[in-house]
């Protein structure tokens, strides 16, 4: 076998590597800082549709608790990684001020079964929406609170909306036990049986190829 064919094989069971097994695990969120008053209602609607502060990945399960914190030391609290500063200055602002406060929206999807329990601690607001239904928690102000929730919708892999506000000052609380997903790409998403049979066509060509060489 040549070098470049051996290449492209390697390269192309990498590939088939990531997209079957993922990280499934690790999501994207956007921050945008917005007037104290937005902050204080975390729904769908309150979102900005103009460009966030902040993007970034986040492992999933959350675990974000900050007092009196900067966006930076937010996204430290729960291991942040991949942060892009879209506007200059966002990362040192304060998570709310009692002027501009933020809110922050994940989105992906999530494997749930009907009677499904977690815990769920916020401060401040919260909007979860999973497969179309609202889990009901308080959007606005509130001090930090856990709450056992329970999922009642049917099973299966749905998408989901996290819409988190901090307003009203410190602290910044939002820990979720769900293991959220990263929405997949429109490869694994919508052919994910073909591309899971496209990667064992080559694995078998990679064994009969080494076989060959023996």
């Amino acid at each position: 076998m040549s070098c470049v064919i051996k290449l492209l094989l390697a390269s192309a069971l990498a590939v088939c590597t990531f997209a079957v097994t993922g990280h499934a695990d690790i999501i994207s969120g956007s921050l945008w800082r917005v007037p104290e008053a937005t902050s204080q209602n975390a729904i769908p609607a309150n979102v900005p549709a103009t460009m966030p502060n902040v993007t970034f990945d986040v492992n999933s399960p959350f675990n974000f608790s900050a007092t009196d914190a900067t966006i930076a030391a937010w996204l430290a609290s729960s291991s942040a990684s991949n942060i892009v500063q879209n506007i200059p200055g966002s990362l040192s602002s304060l998570m709310d001020d009692n002027t501009t406060g933020v809110l922050v929206q994940f989105i992906g999807t999530v494997s749930v079964t009907t009677g499904q329990t977690f815990n769920v601690t916020h401060d401040d607001g919260l909007t979860l929406i999973i497969g179309g239904l609202n889990l009901g928690f308080n959007p606005g102000p509130t001090p930090p609170a856990t709450n056992l929730a329970t999922y009642n919708g049917p099973p299966g892999n749905f998408p989901f909306q996290l819409v988190y506000g901090e307003c009203c000052t410190g602290p910044a609380v939002l820990q979720v036990d769900l293991p959220f997903n990263a929405v997949p790409g429109p490869i694994v998403g919508a052919g994910l049986p073909g591309l899971v049979a496209a990667c064992g066509a080559l694995l078998a060509l990679a064994r009969r190829r080494r076989k060959l060489a023996v």
